[in-house]
């Protein structure tokens, strides 16, 4: 294997201590990743970084660190799920996308921090969601779907593209009855809409958002109360459709006036609806695709940003649930080519 040096030219000139410190990480975990995936030796001395190894591997370990030391520069927080993705984009010679990623800031939290798409997933999801009337944020748990969808939301409601911002879910026990617990209607439904008020909260902050709401210019309500109304000049948003049926879904869609956004979020794989139970979200996939202003946006494994363990997690079971599948397929086509050969030898017999 031919082996290649490439320098990289480190002074304290060109990049200070704490963007350095990001990019290699705690103990230097985050080089010790780069070059565990792509074979290289990273040494760092006399103010300068030497990477060895393979002609290719070195060309891209060099132009992950260099994109990495690029966004640190510009005040993005490195963290062990950055260089992941970095490492993942690399593999799939898109590494360049990720400046383009992080150039993408939809608002800030009431904290500043500010709110960005953080894979190429997200990215085109922002993109749709900014380009359609109706968009369907479909993945797994962890990937962003409700938290960038509320940023759009918040942002075109300070920036007044809409009067209101309305969120809802279909209120449907995850395994559990909260049926019994004390309080009024509200109290018992706040459970189910906790999510989307963390996210309210985070962004908007506690305050704003209560004086929104006492105004009537944002509502949490739950889908059942959805019915009979006409929604103009709203940014609506959809959580957990996997959970509504086919007829909740065809009204709540059907609620979309004049001037509204809606954003409709679900994850195929975690459904709470009673067994047999047909769920909307897939119906609606089915029957809606092809429609202009309508936009599908499918997120994976790669695009959850939780902790890296969740990504894993994530990633185990679609592996599981891919095997479930295919064997739960093998013993239906057995058990179709035993009721045909009981049927073509009880024909023969007659």
């Amino acid at each position: 294997m031919q082996e290649y040096t490439e320098t990289i030219h480190v002074s304290i000139e060109d990049f200070d201590l704490d963007t350095l410190r990001q990019v290699f990480g705690q103990n230097d975990s985050y080089i010790r990743k780069i070059e565990r995936d792509f074979h290289v030796d990273v040494i760092s001395r006399d103010g300068e970084i030497k990477v060895i190894g393979a002609t290719s591997q070195v060309k891209k370990a060099v132009e992950i660190m260099n994109k990495l030391l690029e966004l640190a520069e510009r005040g993005k927080q490195i963290d062990e799920q950055s260089v992941d993705y970095a490492i993942a984009m690399e593999m799939e010679n898109q590494v360049d996308a990720l400046t383009e990623i992080d150039k993408d800031c939809i608002c800030h939290t009431v904290a500043g921090k500010p709110v960005k798409p953080k894979t190429l997933g997200q990215k085109q999801y922002v993109d749709a969601i900014r380009d359609n009337m109706i968009v369907f944020g479909l993945g797994p748990a962890g990937t962003g779907k409700t938290y960038l969808a509320m940023a759009m939301a918040i942002t075109a409601f300070k920036r007044e593209e809409v009067g209101r911002i309305i969120l809802t879910r279909p209120a449907i026990e995850a395994g559990e009855k909260l049926g019994f617990l004390p309080g009024d209607l509200q109290s018992k439904i706040d459970p189910y809409l906790r999510p989307l008020y963390d996210a309210l909260y985070q962004i908007m902050g506690a305050e704003t958002y209560q004086k929104n709401m006492e105004k009537g210019l944002i509502e949490v309500p739950p889908l059942a109360y959805m019915r009979g109304r006409t929604l103009d000049n709203a940014y609506i948003i959809l959580d957990e459709a996997q959970n509504t049926t086919p007829a909740q879904m065809k009204m709540f869609l059907t609620r979309i006036g004049f001037g509204s956004k809606v954003i409709i979020t679900g994850d195929a794989s975690q459904k709470d609806l009673l067994p047999g139970t047909q769920s909307g979200l897939d119906v609606a996939v089915r029957v809606l695709k092809g429609i202009d202003g309508i936009s599908f946006c499918n997120l994976t494994s790669k695009d959850v940003v939780r902790h890296p363990l969740v990504q894993k997690i994530v990633q185990a079971y679609e592996k599981f649930e891919a095997k479930e599948s295919s064997r739960a397929q093998k013993i239906d086509n057995r058990l179709t080519r035993n009721r045909n050969t009981q049927y073509e030898a009880k024909t023969h017999r007659k």
